[in-house]
């Protein structure tokens, strides 16, 4: 029998983890390599005897080519030669001085008084996020809704939307001072640019994927446009809605960096902007890998209850889906269309 799976197969749940824990470990392998392998990178030469060079002083990089010529220069005239060993160059900090960053970047005081500690930079990076995201989200989700289930909708509202969508968001920064004012407002402005315009387009394309058999067995049976959105479209397509919104969150964390440096720079990236002028660059790595963590982790625990909430979709059983179910009690074949209808005998 061939080793190989059959093509897109699920694969065992040992093996699932073993390949989740391979996609962290090879690029911190690949990253250990380039850190700590001499001769594989390492351009720079970290002073270890100045040997009389005004100029060098003990652990100051020089690029390689210049001391090799230094060394030439002092060697042809019989001057003592400087000594080195091979490094990278300051702005490549290593895996073990990145995990420390970890920690001491949260226990070192700010250098600037009026400067915010780290984890007070993370507060007001989330606090944007939240507010971004939400105010998108509470508008573009129905907006979406209507522009699937309406082709009037989506003829007056989609053309424009799709216009839109292509302009960057940050070219609004300026346009968003204007109106907001230097501090949270415009970069949650930009945001909710970054994400609403996209948010409808997806919204509506998972809504116009949901089963016309579906919305032909709801008008069979009498029912209204109004009870076909509600109780047709909106729960067939409701987890995939929640994977779009889980998707688009991911979205707003990219325009984060750039949002946040409209008007009076904020949150970690003015955290991150503060550690590279003063060149712990070990500070900027961590703070880039904290904001990695918080959203992967947000979209792990999201994907959890969401495999909770849609149960259905999985074969687990689940308390959440209970509640779920009586939530919508009465509507079960057009809730969950991909479960075998029993009548209310239970036979």
């Amino acid at each position: 029998m061939s080793r190989w799976r059959p093509f897109r197969s699920e694969l065992p749940p040992g093996r699932r983890r073993l390949l989740g824990i391979a996609a962290f470990l090879l690029p911190l392998l690949v990253w250990s390599l380039f850190s700590y392998v001499p001769w594989l990178w390492h351009p720079m030469i970290k002073v270890t005897e100045p040997a009389g060079v005004t100029w060098l002083r003990v652990d100051q990089l020089v690029p390689r080519e210049d001391f090799a010529k230094l060394v030439e220069e002092r060697r042809a005239a019989d001057l003592a030669i400087p000594e080195g060993k091979r490094a990278n160059p300051i702005f490549f900090q290593p895996p073990h001085a990145v995990a420390r960053a970890l920690y001491t970047a949260f226990t070192t005081k700010p250098v600037l008084r009026g400067d915010k500690w780290l984890h007070e930079s993370l507060a007001t990076s989330i606090k944007t996020i939240f507010w971004g995201f939400t105010i998108s989200s509470l508008i573009g989700v129905p907006l979406g809704i209507l522009c699937g289930a309406f082709a009037s909708a989506s003829r007056l509202t989609e053309p424009f939307v799709d216009f839109v969508r292509y302009m960057p968001a940050p070219a609004f920064g300026a346009l968003m001072v204007a109106i907001f004012g230097i501090h949270l407002e415009p970069k949650i402005a930009i945001i909710v640019i970054g994400t609403f315009f996209q948010q409808v387009l997806v919204v509506a394309n998972t809504v116009r994927r949901v089963d016309a058999g579906l919305l032909e067995a709801a008008a069979t049976l009498g029912a209204k446009r109004r009870h076909l959105v509600l109780r047709v479209l909106l729960p067939a397509s409701l987890p995939d809605l929640y994977n779009d919104l889980r998707i688009l969150l991911g979205w707003a964390w990219t325009y984060l960096v750039v949002a946040e440096v409209v008007g009076v720079s904020s949150g970690i990236t003015f955290f991150i902007n503060q550690q590279a002028k003063y060149r712990n660059f070990d500070n900027v790595y961590a703070a880039i890998i904290l904001i990695g963590i918080i959203g992967f982790t947000t979209d792990q625990v999201l994907g959890w209850l969401g495999r909770r909430l849609f149960a259905w979709k999985n074969p687990r059983p689940s308390r959440f889906r209970a509640f779920f179910g009586r939530l919508f009690a009465g509507r079960e074949v057009l809730l969950f269309p991909d479960r075998p209808h029993r009548p209310a005998g239970g036979l």
